[in-house]
């Protein structure tokens, strides 16, 4: 069963995301913070993270940079509530998978974790944003 990690700093959030996880069949671990998730890295070994764009020390954003400099291939699902045309072409620039728009459904959460999944070393020119 792949491990999904999933760093958002609302309790609502992570329980909603490891719940629709669970049930489609992943094992979750949530994480509250970017830093929490980077320490936690050496002993866990996620099959994709999905990481908020806005979390407190650490974006998203820049969490997903960090593991790629330390050439950590951690496929990412970056989410968020801005609408914020910016952010499209940020999460591009980081590799980010895709990025999902709050709210979002939970079909597009799962087309974004079963295709990271299924293929972790895509070609990141096919990265982009999915419809919610």
């Amino acid at each position: 069963m792949p491990l999904i990690a999933v760093v958002d700093d609302e309790v609502s959030v992570r329980t909603m995301l490891r719940r629709a996880l669970r049930l489609a069949g992943y094992e979750v671990a949530t994480f509250v913070s970017g830093e929490e998730f980077l320490d936690s890295l050496p002993s866990c070994s996620p099959a994709c993270a999905i990481l908020d764009i806005r979390l407190p020390g650490l974006s998203g954003l820049e969490v997903d940079v960090r593991m790629r400099a330390q050439n950590l291939r951690v496929p990412v699902v970056l989410i968020t509530a801005s609408d914020d045309p910016a952010l499209d072409r940020a999460a591009r620039a980081a590799g980010a998978l895709c990025l999902l728009r709050k709210p979002f459904s939970t079909d597009a959460l799962l087309a974004a974790v079963h295709r990271a999944v299924a293929d972790p070393a895509r070609d990141p020119s096919a990265h982009g944003v999915l419809p919610n």
